[in-house]
């Protein structure tokens, strides 16, 4: 088998993010060297978290900057031309800020995937990692217990029936020696629990750690788009109570986005410095604990390099093979003579057959095949599918701070052009038959007192073809009563644009015989029948 390091190269993008500076918090630059225990490291990579609240001071101070020429810059322009371009300008910033929050989302729920991939490969490697480490364990404390325990003492109530046998008492204090020589050879395997590192303990909270920051992104991707749909939705309703939230939902999300790219670069930074070199990190955390050679033996799993447990595991299984030797010839020589010993001997075969079940279970944990697959799947977990994800979650960031920046420069203009539509409306006359408000407050009126005042100034001039109720053309009237009222009051609707009936549009225009009579009219008349006039 060649050499499985091969199997492991740092991708392009760790090296990239390995170059970025390393800065204390002083300006005192630093080498890339990954420690986290360090702390100057720490500050290195606090710092990088703080170029990105930088990046945050700077993108508010545009806006302030630009909300500031906006209020005082804009004031002597024409309105006709105002309206024109803002609307523009509105549009075209509210269709650019929500496709850019639509790729920022899109951009985010892939990068928080990939991550989430990422760190579950690298708790499932680590705990088949402590599975194997536990099962070696467990092995060798069984084995261990075993031989000094319950084959200790076998061999003291043999020694008792075999007290007047020098040649099989001789035979005990042999197996005796193997068994220590056994205990000796497992004791000098290396004891992971010195290591004081519970991979379980560490899979167990970088799983609680990702839960979390899995559901946060994912709340977070969610609060982006339910934002950017209902700013648009404000824009598009002119709804100033829901831009005004928006507004304030917008700063509020730039702040998270800038907060969130400042942690999601500062972790990209400080994984990518371990992916280039995990292998002397991991050689430097453990070289005061396990010996360099067996460290190296599962971090590179080569064919060329020689088992560190080989010698162990050889003279335990020969001094197995020469206990089960001087008890099968116990058994066929001295249970003759000693039938009470029979059981003793048997008991010490089975414990020997067991140990020997152990032997090869622990041969196959201790080989460096099943280790180095679960160090090779951690690392391509973290560095490969984790950093790539910690990638786009940084492009997330960016783009959804650039979509909620325009999104913020495109609401004040849309509050302009509401608050002139308002003001304009204000400006109108409550007399104004144009006015739609005025319309509806006249047209309860108009449906009880206009037939009225318009017969008795009828009858009083003599004529019911002389002029059309100005009131009439304000109320909703269907077309048929507006046929009659106009056979009635002239015959021929032909100065009345008909369709326009029944939906609030301005008033019918007069003919040249209905003018001339109003004109007519004194002074009394139209102080008499003004008010219906004029409604």
């Amino acid at each position: 088998m060649s050499s499985a390091r091969v199997d492991y190269i740092a991708p392009w993008w760790t090296y990239w993010l390995h170059q970025f500076p390393h800065v204390t918090l002083r300006f005192q630059p630093l080498d890339h060297t990954f420690k986290p225990q360090d702390e100057n490291y720490q500050q290195s990579l606090i710092f990088l978290g703080c170029v990105a609240a930088a990046g945050l001071g700077v993108n508010l101070l545009c806006l302030a900057i630009y909300l500031s020429c906006l209020c005082c810059c804009r004031k002597d322009e024409e309105e006709e031309e105002s309206k024109k371009s803002n609307s523009c300008c509105v549009t075209w910033a509210a269709v650019a800020a929500g496709l850019i929050c639509c790729v920022a989302v899109g951009v985010g729920f892939y990068g928080n995937s990939e991550t989430n991939d990422g760190v579950y490969q690298l708790t499932y490697s680590l705990y088949n990692a402590n599975h194997t480490l536990t099962g070696v364990d467990s092995l060798v404390t069984g084995t261990v217990g075993g031989m000094q325990n319950g084959l200790n003492e076998h061999l003291s109530r043999l020694g008792e029936i075999f007290a007047t046998r020098g040649d099989f008492v001789q035979t005990l204090q042999f197996m005796q020696q193997m068994s220590d020589n056994i205990i000796k050879q497992l004791l000098g395997l290396p004891d992971w629990e010195k290591a004081k590192v519970d991979l379980a303990a560490i899979a167990d909270q970088t799983a609680y750690v990702e839960y979390y920051r899995w559901l946060t992104y994912l709340l977070i991707l969610i609060l982006d788009l339910v934002i950017c749909l209902a700013a648009c939705l404000g824009l598009a309703k002119q709804s100033r109570w829901l831009l005004t939230t928006m507004m304030v939902c917008g700063v509020l999300t730039l702040i998270l986005s800038w907060a969130s790219l400042g942690a999601d670069v500062a972790t990209a930074v400080g994984t990518s410095d371990f992916c280039v070199a995990p292998d002397k990190f991991l050689m430097n955390q453990t070289k005061d604990v396990i010996s360099s050679d067996i460290v190296h033996y599962y971090l590179y799993c080569s064919q060329t390099l020689p088992n560190p447990f080989q010698q162990s595991l050889t003279l335990f299984q020969r001094s197995l093979t020469t206990m089960q030797i001087q008890i099968q010839g116990l058994l066929q020589f001295a249970v003759p003579l000693f039938p009470t010993a029979e059981r003793d001997l048997l008991s010490i075969q089975h414990l020997l057959n067991n140990s020997e079940a152990s032997l090869h279970q622990l041969t196959a944990l201790l080989d460096c095949r099943g280790l180095n697959k679960d160090y090779l799947d951690a690392l391509i977990g973290v560095c490969y599918d984790g950093v790539e994800g910690l990638l786009y979650l940084c492009l997330f960031s960016l783009l959804a701070a650039c979509a909620f920046s325009v999104m913020l420069c495109a609401i004040p203009r849309a509050w302009r052009q509401i608050a002139n539509r308002d003001r304009d409306y204000d400006d109108i006359d409550d007399g104004d038959p144009f006015n739609p408000q005025s319309r509806r407050m006249t047209s309860h009126h108009s449906h009880q007192g206009n037939m009225h005042s318009f017969c008795s100034y009828s009858s009083s001039m003599g004529s019911q073809t002389s002029l059309h109720p100005p009131t009439q053309a304000v109320t909703n009237a269907p077309l048929s009563e507006y046929m009659n009222q106009s056979a009635l009051f002239g015959g021929n609707p032909r100065y009345e644009n008909v369709p326009l009936i029944g939906r609030g549009s301005p008033p019918p225009s007069y003919s040249p015989t209905m003018r001339a009579t109003y004109l007519s009219m004194t002074e009394d008349q139209i102080r008499h029948f003004g008010e219906d006039f004029r409604a």
